[in-house]
């Protein structure tokens, strides 16, 4: 097929046909096609049917392919051509066979298969394996193949309507292998162990062929591999040398970059391509995880995002292990070296303190490798008993406060209690961002909405001292991030920079989308992410106080003006997010906070409506409540008795079958998550399975749910007010009417 030559006056076309308008360049591509040796012919003689649907097809914004004939000539728009990459615009208005061939056996039968039956055909996430960028690899896509009749009924084509969800299942993925790695990794003592067990790991979940740590020997020259993985090519393990390669590469390490690599033919008779992720501490090159392929592979930002985690995860775990083993070493040795001191007395006070000195090195050492452990699991753990605890006292209260007596004086002693609860619950939320373990709801933000909903809030907390600048572009991506804790994080900044600036100065406030910022954080991927920066004009922070200000319970103001959780906070929601979070100050010279956040295409959400206090069933409903805790228990059963619904509540989950079996018609569940034997949502999959439209409530202290197991269930955290509790059931209402009509 040959495209109109400039000058070709002789072989010069009519005007393209009407249909073609406004066809964008896919549209400009077929009038410019040479339609001589294609089975269609040219688009002024196609079917009237054919060119109806092309007129739809090739405006639309959805990614659209239509497959025409019985030879399935190729016909697309504008949004389905980035989809095939390199094949584009080779295969418009070519049987699909001829740029398909490597998925052909996967696809024919499909597209045969609605052309045969004029049945559609639709999945989601299903896996083609596809050359688009070069190399071969396997994409994930929601699809709808539909047929498409012409004027007598006969089926002309296959219409293909289809969304790349390659990203999200392939994020999906890599959070399940990162979480399994976690889990598996404090289990194991010895060093040796975690190493063997990761890189394996690893490398099966790659499809690699060899993966291995490379410790750097600190002398410039050489590095070390003790051990690595291999399948089906010869083990790498020893001493090498830096100037082996490039040159370049330790120092591209050494800055904080991957370095992978693609090696020409001859070059090696084993390895095609590398990837190689630096390890620093304290900013000095420690190790890389080096993994290599003995077949040609395109790195994609996923897969680099991954190794990167998972290398850091475990030479983390592996830096424990030796600290944690060298404190056993020297506290045996110190042992059997004092049975010897006694009979050195003349060099037992120098001994001792030598020993002792050593000592107190490896403690150190490990304290540091296991401070921010410890404060992350010990800070998850209270806010869980801390958060039952809170649940029956704002239920309690809630409930006197509805019924009050006439003393004014119970009355506002209740509202102080109210009060305080709401206090400690505002702490527990700031103490689960900091341990990363607050239950997220992540959806599409506008930033320039959501802050000029709350410009009027930031005003009034800043005051009229300090002038405020909103830089702010409607155009960004949309954040993907939960839009209440992103509120509380841009509030807490906005405190921050106030309490700097007491006698006035400016605040500025803007966002932009740039993926090579010199400060943008070392951890999230390589893609474009939005970032949100809070300036001011204040005092400034000195460096000692600038590299402690995100850790936990610190802070400068005085006593009852903070609780040393603010920064801590936006950091943990940064990072559970999977963006970062930086700060620069210099004393004087003011503070700028920065919040990197990623991006997505998906449009935004209409922002919550208000909880409403009245939300109740129009009939009475039977909720089958589930929780461990007894106080808990009986607070929440008030609650849901005192808003109308019929409870029948059990103390697990073993329980509540035993209820179901004597005959219990549940129309809503509402469980505690975190239970013995199982969790909440655990126990609520498996009650899906016999009753898969039954509606669902998961209520949760701290454990941060993920997507597979919520399984679209509605989830409220602990603890909540009567009127979240009446709001969540509220949702679910339509379902359980819905079915009882049915």
């Amino acid at each position: 097929m040959k495209s109109l030559q400039d000058g070709d006056t002789e072989h010069a076309r009519p005007l393209a046909p009407a249909f073609l308008i406004n066809g964008g360049t896919v549209g400009s591509l077929l009038q410019s096609l040479e339609w001589t040796e294609s089975p269609l012919g040219a688009p002024g003689t196609w079917s009237f049917s054919l060119q109806t649907l092309m007129a739809t097809i090739l405006p639309a914004k959805a990614q659209i392919v239509l497959f025409w004939g019985p030879e399935y000539v190729a016909l697309y728009n504008d949004a389905y051509a980035p989809t095939i990459g390199a094949k584009h615009p080779r295969a418009l208005g070519r049987p699909a066979r001829e740029h398909w061939s490597e998925l052909w056996d996967d696809l024919e039968p499909l597209l045969r298969n609605v052309r045969d039956t004029g049945e559609t055909f639709s999945a989601r996430d299903r896996p083609f394996y596809i050359e688009r960028r070069g190399l071969g690899e396997t994409a994930y896509f929601d699809v709808s193949y539909s047929a498409v009749r012409e004027a007598d009924g006969s089926v002309g084509g296959v219409l293909c309507i289809v969304t790349e969800t390659t990203e999200r299942v392939q994020f999906e993925r890599r959070q399940a292998f990162l979480l399994a790695l976690g889990r598996a990794l404090p289990e194991m003592d010895e060093p040796e162990v975690i190493e063997t067990f990761a890189t394996r790991l690893l490398g099966e979940e790659l499809g690699a062929c060899r993966v291995c740590f490379a410790e750097d020997l600190g002398d410039d020259e050489r590095y070390v591999v003790a051990r690595d993985w291999v399948d089906g090519v010869p083990s790498q393990t020893g001493q090498h040398l830096w100037r082996g390669h490039d040159g370049l590469l330790r120092e591209q390490l050494q800055a904080g970059h991957g370095v992978h690599d693609d090696y020409p033919a001859g070059a090696s008779r084993d390895l095609c391509a590398s990837l190689k992720v630096p390890l620093l501490r304290s900013g000095v090159l420690d190790a890389m995880l080096c993994v290599y392929f003995n077949r040609p592979h395109v790195f994609a930002d996923d897969e680099c995002q991954l190794v990167e985690e998972a290398a850091k995860l475990t030479w983390s775990a592996i830096i424990h292990a030796r600290s944690e083993r060298a404190l056993r070493a020297s506290s045996a040795h110190l042992e059997a070296t004092l049975a010897e001191l006694m009979t050195l007395n003349a060099t037992l006070e120098e001994r001792v303190a030598s020993m002792l000195a050593e000592r107190e090195s490896d403690l150190m050492q490990l304290h540091e490798a296991r401070k921010m452990e410890a404060v992350g699991q010990l800070t998850g753990g209270i806010a869980h008993d801390f958060n039952n605890m809170l649940t029956p006292i704002i239920a309690s209260l809630e409930l006197i406060a509805r019924r009050p007596d006439d003393a004014a004086r119970s009355t506002r002693l209740i509202e102080g209690a109210l009060q305080a609860a709401e206090r400690a619950r505002s702490l527990v939320g700031r103490l689960l961002s900091f341990a990363r373990r607050q239950t997220l709801k992540p959806e599409p933000v506008c930033l320039a909405a959501r802050i000029g909903d709350m410009h009027e809030l930031i005003m009034r907390s800043l005051g009229p001292t300090i002038k405020v600048q909103v830089d702010v572009d409607p155009a960004l991506p949309a954040a993907v991030v939960d839009p209440h804790q992103l509120e509380l994080a841009l509030i807490n900044l906005v405190l921050n920079a106030r309490d700097a600036m007491p006698g006035g100065g400016r605040l500025r406030i803007r966002a932009g989308l740039d993926a090579a910022r010199a400060d943008r954080p070392v951890g999230p991927g390589q893609g474009a992410m939005v970032w949100l920066e809070v300036a001011d004009s204040g005092c400034g922070m000195s460096d000692e106080v600038l590299a402690r200000c995100c850790e936990p319970f610190y802070s400068t103001k005085g006593a009852g003006k903070g609780t040393g959780l603010g920064l801590p906070m936006v950091q943990g929601l940064a990072l559970q997010s999977g963006g970062g979070f930086a700060i620069r100050s210099q004393p004087g010279q003011g503070s700028t906070a920065t919040l990197w956040l990623p991006t997505t295409d998906a449009e935004t959400l209409c922002r919550d409506d208000p909880v409403d206090e009245v939300s109740r069933p129009t009939r009475p409903v039977r909720v089958l409540l589930v929780d461990d805790e007894a106080i808990v228990l009986h607070a929440t059963a008030m609650q849901l008795r005192d808003l109308g619904y019929e409870v029948k509540a059990v103390l697990s989950a073993a329980e509540a079958e035993q209820v179901l079996e004597q005959g219990f018609a549940v129309e809503v569940l509402v469980t505690d998550q975190m239970m013995p034997e199982r969790t909440g949502a655990e126990f609520a999959q498996a009650l899906r399975r016999r009753m898969p439209a039954l509606p669902v409530l998961i209520i949760t202290g701290y454990a941060n749910l993920t997507p597979r197991e919520l399984c679209g269930f509605e989830v409220l955290r602990k603890p909540f007010r009567r009127a979240e509790l009446a709001q969540s059931l509220a949702r679910l209402l339509p379902l359980v009417y819905a079915q009882s009509e049915g």
